[in-house]
């Protein structure tokens, strides 16, 4: 057995054999008439609760699908999650990102806490372990003038009968910008656009998380539609991750690219998905349109005590001008909210996937 594959049954499989003391619970979307009708339609500007749970427990596992007229339908339904009777969700999400592809689009792929099953993806799968101490909401809520006409959902859960102190609260955020504030390339090469300039304080950069208290960030989803037309190099992932823990001046964790962040290299074309980090759209000819890639840290958290900024430049020196969105994946020790602004549903509809200005991509 190769070292990999070991390291991956250690973490999936490891704990299988302990018997464990508590209890199983699931809420889904059965026809309590015990017919065959076993999803909910969701009226427009409605919300649904999947789940509405009393005591102490730890959500295992998410399953949905859901269909609609509404082409955009996975970018104006959000998931939303409440810890403890909390104010403010801890995850607020449109439901395409949280599972791990952007712009309101599904694909086949799997990883190890978030996956997207055949047909064509449609079936979305969570396995990120949330422990609760008091009480649990869940919820769906659909932000568009058309309605979901099948829901179809399962949480499966356990009951406990306390949760240990060291457990944290799980939290998800979006955030988008498009197009990011970059620089234009008139008068200048092709090089000096895409590789020149210097960012010495991360300035710009495109954020992924700002949040304060002790906790750990475990993942996110990037999506990127270049919206840059050209028939030179038009790569948009040249730019540095950045990570601020704790109040350091300068960047405590600096990486040396987008793709080496997402732990691909050298300008990744092809489609990938793996437990940890995957390329789910790869784009089409030279980098445009549609881009969606994840990066877990499952077995490397990064770890803070009072604050975490996590950055990403948009380009070398934030040059490049795109579409860019993302989902951040963190715990807390309290259910909290990021220090981000929650995307109103008018400025989360993606592009359609061919477009840029005067240009038409095909997609690989």
């Amino acid at each position: 057995m190769r070292r990999a594959d070991w390291q991956i049954d250690r973490v999936a499989l490891e704990n299988l054999s302990q018997l464990r003391n508590c209890r199983r619970r699931r809420e889904s979307s059965y026809d309590r008439t015990g017919g065959n009708t076993d999803s909910v339609e969701i009226a427009p500007g409605a919300s649904h609760v999947l789940a509405d749970i009393q005591g102490a427990g730890v959500i295992r596992h998410f399953w949905i699908t859901a269909l609609g007229d509404n082409p955009d339908i996975l970018r104006t339904t959000s998931l939303r999650i409440w810890w403890d009777g909390a104010e403010q969700p801890s995850v607020d999400v449109p439901l395409g990102d949280f599972f791990g592809c952007g712009f309101g689009d599904t694909v086949n792929f799997a990883s190890l806490p978030v996956s997207m099953m055949p047909q064509d993806g449609k079936g979305m799968n969570c396995f990120f372990p949330m422990p609760f101490r008091r009480a649990a909401r869940v919820e769906v809520l659909n932000e568009s003038d058309t309605p979901i006409s099948h829901f179809f959902y399962y949480v499966d859960y356990e009951e406990h009968d306390a949760i240990p102190p060291d457990q944290g609260y799980f939290h998800a955020i979006f955030h988008r910008e498009n197009p990011t504030e970059g620089i234009d390339d008139a008068g200048i090469t092709n090089w000096d656009y895409q590789m020149e300039g210097k960012n010495l304080d991360g300035e710009g950069n495109y954020l992924v998380l700002d949040v304060h208290g002790r906790g750990h960030f475990v993942g996110c989803v990037v999506s990127i539609h270049n919206l840059r037309v050209t028939d030179q190099n038009n790569w948009y992932g040249e730019g540095d991750d950045m990570f601020w823990i704790d109040g350091d001046e300068r960047p405590t964790l600096h990486g040396t690219g987008t793709e080496d962040y997402f732990l691909t290299a050298w300008g990744p074309r092809q489609k990938f998905c793996g437990p940890y980090a995957g390329l789910t759209m790869p784009g089409g000819i030279n980098y445009c349109g549609r881009l969606s890639m994840y990066r877990f840290h499952i077995e490397d958290p990064v770890m803070f005590n009072e604050h975490l900024r996590f950055s990403i430049e948009h380009g070398h020196a934030n040059r490049r001008s795109d579409d860019w969105s993302s989902v951040a994946y963190f715990y807390l020790e309290h259910p909290g909210t990021a220090n981000m602004p929650r995307i109103a549903v008018e400025d989360r509809i993606p592009y359609p996937a061919d477009h840029a200005p005067g240009l038409v991509c095909v997609e690989k």
